[in-house]
C-alpha cells in the first residue's frame, strides 16, 4: 500500500511503501483448528453431495456426446445425439409440442385457481383451515397412490366412476385413456387437482404479508373490492406468483408418473398414437426400455436447457413488469 506524507520542515511530498503485515504461521494454524470441526461436519455431506449429484451430472454429460447401450463402452460421437434430437427425431417433436402445450395449460389454471383458493381461504377461522387442509392434502399424497386413482376414475370399464356419473345422464361410455384428444386434457385436469392446494398455501401466505393499511386506505378513497385486488393485492404478490409460476413450470416439464401410469399401453410409453407423450417419459423410454442411454443423457440435457431458458424468460418478463 503506498502513503504520501509532507516533511514540515522542507514541505516536501515523501511517498513510501507500506507492506500489510504477513499473517504468523501460529495464528493460521489456530484459525485452522478453529475451522476444522465444521469442515469435519461438512465432509459427510460433501461426499454423498458429489458422489450422488455432482459426479453423475458430469457422467450424464459426457454420454450426452456418446454411443452407450450400458453394454459395451461409450464412443464419442460428438454433437450427433443432439442434431438427431433436434433435426430427425419426429417422437422428440411430438413430446416437445404435447409438453409445451400441457406446460401451458396446467401452469395458467394452477396458478389462477391456487390464487383464487387463497383469496377465499386466507382467514383464520376453523372452516379456511379445514378448508386449506383438504385442498392442500393431494400435494403430500403419493403420486402413484394418485395415478392410480385417477386410472381407476377414467377406466373404460363398467367400475370406471366418470363413465358411471356420464351414464346417469343417458350418455354412452367414453374411452377416456384411449381418445388422443382427450390425453392433455385428462394430465391437465390431474395436474390442477394435484398442485393447487401447494400453491395456495404459498398465495395465502403472501396475502398475509401485505399490510392491512393499504387496504384501509383505499376502502377510505372509495375503492371497490375488486379496484383493491387488482391494484394492490396483484402487485404485492408479483414476487409470490413468480415462485409459484417457476415450480410449477418446472414440476410440469417433468411429468412422469401420470403420463406412465394412467396412459402407458403395451406399445407405448405415450398412450393411444403418443397422444400423451412429454419429455421424461421419452427419456426413460429411450434409456430404460431401447437401452439408448447416451441419446437419453441428450434428451436430458435438452431438457435441462428448455427448463432454463424458459425459467429465465418468465423471470425477465417479472422483472419487466415490475418495473412498469
Amino acid at each position: 500500500m503506498a502513503t504520501t506524507t509532507t516533511s514540515p520542515s522542507a514541505g516536501v511530498q515523501v511517498s513510501h511503501q507500506v507492506r500489510p503485515a504477513k499473517r504468523s504461521p501460529e495464528l493460521r494454524r489456530m484459525r485452522l483448528r478453529r475451522a476444522l470441526p465444521g469442515y469435519l461436519m461438512l465432509l459427510p455431506f460433501a461426499v454423498l453431495f458429489v458422489g450422488f449429484l455432482v459426479w453423475p451430472l458430469l457422467n450424464s454429460l459426457y454420454f450426452a456426446f456418446t454411443d452407450y447401450n450400458g453394454v459395451r463402452p461409450p464412443t464419442l460421437v460428438g454433437f450427433d445425439n443432439f442434431r438427431r434430437l433436434w433435426f430427425e427425431d419426429e417422437r422428440f417433436r411430438t413430446a416437445l409440442v404435447n409438453s409445451f402445450v400441457y406446460v401451458a395449460g396446467a401452469v395458467t389454471l394452477t396458478t389462477g385457481l391456487a390464487l383464487a383458493l387463497a383469496v377465499a381461504f386466507r382467514g383464520t377461522s376453523w372452516r379456511d383451515r379445514i378448508m386449506r387442509t383438504l385442498f392442500f392434502l393431494p400435494a403430500v399424497t403419493s403420486t402413484i397412490a394418485v395415478a392410480l386413482i385417477w386410472r381407476w376414475i377414467f377406466t373404460v370399464e363398467d367400475f370406471g366412476l366418470a363413465n358411471t356419473v356420464v351414464g346417469w345422464v343417458g350418455v354412452e361410455p367414453v374411452q377416456w385413456l384411449a381418445t388422443p384428444s382427450l390425453t392433455i386434457p385428462i394430465l391437465v385436469v390431474m395436474a390442477v387437482w394435484g398442485g393447487c392446494g401447494y400453491g395456495m398455501v404459498i398465495f395465502v401466505a403472501g396475502l398475509n404479508a401485505i399490510p392491512e393499511e393499504h387496504y384501509e386506505s383505499a376502502r377510505l378513497d372509495g375503492a371497490t373490492a375488486w379496484q383493491q385486488f387488482w391494484y394492490i393485492t396483484l402487485p404485492q404478490l408479483k414476487p409470490v406468483t413468480t415462485y409459484v409460476v417457476i415450480t410449477s413450470l418446472i414440476s410440469a416439464f417433468q411429468v412422469f408418473e401420470a403420463v406412465y401410469i394412467v396412459f402407458r399401453g403395451v406399445s407405448s410409453v405415450g398412450g393411444v398414437q403418443d397422444s400423451g407423450l412429454m419429455l421424461v417419459p421419452y427419456l426413460y423410454d429411450m434409456g430404460f426400455t431401447k437401452f439408448q442411454l447416451g441419446y437419453a443423457s441428450a434428451i436430458a440435457w435438452s431438457l435441462f436447457i428448455i427448463i432454463f431458458i424458459v425459467s429465465m424468460i418468465q423471470l425477465r418478463v417479472t422483472r419487466a413488469l415490475r418495473e412498469l
